[in-house]
């Protein structure tokens, strides 16, 4: 069921995404994907978790990923996503050249250098 500001309720975001629901809960255990919760504790999967979902789906699918391997990417590209700001010309100064460094640092941890 489809709820305002395009949010679904697991039901509709499996059917949507053609996985099952346990699929999706798996996922959320895993730390995958954190679906925000309603009063009664009902999984709601935003607009950007179903894209998540959607990444996710194809790098186990068409790429052949493991889960594991789907854990890392996503680790790296949401440091990469954290380094962006870092590299605009307004992001400058010593503070944006330490966390820029400490973002790499962690890149290297995740891909085992």
């Amino acid at each position: 069921m489809r709820a305002e500001h395009d949010l679904y309720f697991i039901s509709m975001a499996a059917r949507m995404l053609d996985m099952h629901p346990q699929t999706l809960r798996k996922y959320e255990r895993l730390g995958l994907v954190r679906p925000t919760r309603t009063i009664g504790s009902m999984r709601v999967y935003s607009r950007d978790e179903l894209d998540r979902l959607k990444l996710i789906k194809h790098l186990v699918a068409d790429a052949g990923v493991n889960l594991a391997g789907v854990q890392r990417l996503l680790s790296i590209a949401e440091a990469v996503q954290r380094l962006r700001p870092l590299m605009s010309p307004e992001g400058g100064g010593r503070d944006a050249r330490r966390r820029l460094a400490q973002e790499i640092e962690r890149i290297a941890e995740l891909i085992g250098m």
